[in-house]
């Protein structure tokens, strides 16, 4: 063979290989698939209202949730969104979980109990010393008189009303005078000034039994002093309470 036959037919295999290449099966296209959505987040909120209650006292919670399939209050099952009513007894705290395809919330509220307070009222019980004490007052009078000024009948008015309620009470009425004039004198002026109360005492509504009169005279001075403001201090009608 020669030189000019070899490349003829070098030519034709090269040829053929082509045709052969050109003809074989097309690669296949690997197709780019789209990853599913991912799922929404979930939500959830709860709240009370009022937050603080008394014992006794009734709250209500409220609660609403997004793209949850499962919600619970307080481990029971509940709707997505809602309120309910609750009375709890002491302090509480109410929890609320909610669960999806986007995972779980939970929201927390809380009602106070506040304790109730009892307020008691303690009565002092006066004895009949203070009470006697409080609405009997001495009365006084002008100098080397044994009437009774007006306001020592209004004063002897209102102790006649008090002793009266007391049917236990037995009184002592105590005539006293300044320091001027005689001790014989003085007592005399005493004893009229005792009984001129007594009198207004009986006249109120006192049994006369009930009620006994002494005169100190100028014996029992309550002020030493020689000034008229002092005397007049000393002008009076004392009452004492006989037990």
């Amino acid at each position: 063979m020669n030189q000019s036959e070899k490349r003829i037919l070098l030519l034709a295999a090269l040829l053929l290989a082509m045709l052969v290449s050109g003809c074989g099966p097309k690669p296949v296209k690997t197709q780019t698939q789209t990853p599913p959505p991912q799922p929404k987040p979930v939500t959830a909120n709860l709240s009370a209202s009022p937050t603080s209650i008394q014992r006794g006292q009734s709250s209500t919670l409220t609660w609403s949730t997004e793209n949850a399939d499962n919600v619970t209050l307080q481990g029971a099952k509940v709707d997505a969104s809602g309120s309910q009513s609750v009375s709890p007894t002491r302090s509480t705290d109410y929890h609320l979980i909610a669960t999806g395809p986007g995972g779980t919330q939970d929201a927390t509220a809380r009602v106070t109990v506040a304790e109730q307070t009892t307020t008691t009222t303690t009565t002092t019980t006066q004895t009949d010393e203070e009470i006697f004490n409080a609405s009997v007052q001495d009365i006084y009078f002008d100098y080397d008189r044994a009437d009774l000024r007006p306001d020592a009948q209004q004063s002897l008015a209102r102790a006649a009303q008090v002793i009266s309620q007391h049917s236990n009470w037995r009184v002592r009425i105590e005539g006293n005078c300044d320091e001027r004039g005689s001790t014989e004198y003085n007592l005399s002026l005493g004893e009229e000034r005792a009984s001129a109360a007594r009198q207004a005492l009986s006249q109120g509504g006192v049994g006369g039994d009930r009620l006994q009169s002494i005169s100190f005279g100028k014996e029992k001075p309550v002020c030493t002093e020689s000034t008229e403001d002092c005397w007049q201090k000393n002008r009076h009608d004392h009452f004492v309470l006989l037990k």
